[in-house]
């Protein structure tokens, strides 16, 4: 079953400026605005960890270090890229 058997199609109405946002939050983390939008809605929690069990809560944190650790190998990879197209500039 695809990631995306689940999904469900939903229309909100939102404010320009969240439409803005949520597009360059989506381009600088290269993802869809929808990505974007579900990320949000995960993250949100009115009430805290509080509520969460040690299990869940450990999920989580292994979810969002996971989440980490791809972000700064891209980031890793951006920059080794930048530096080589630099070094070839400079030659």
């Amino acid at each position: 079953m695809s990631p995306q058997a689940n999904l469900m199609r939903k229309q909100y109405l939102v404010s320009k400026d969240n439409v803005n946002k949520i597009q360059q939050l989506a381009n600088k983390k290269g993802t869809s605005a929808a990505n974007i939008v579900r990320l949000a809605i995960d993250a949100y929690d009115p009430l805290g960890a509080d509520d969460m069990d040690s299990l869940d809560l450990m999920n989580l944190v292994s979810e969002k270090l996971k989440d980490a650790v791809s972000a700064t190998k891209r980031a890793n990879r951006k920059v080794a890229r930048t530096l080589k197209a630099l070094d070839k500039v400079k030659s």
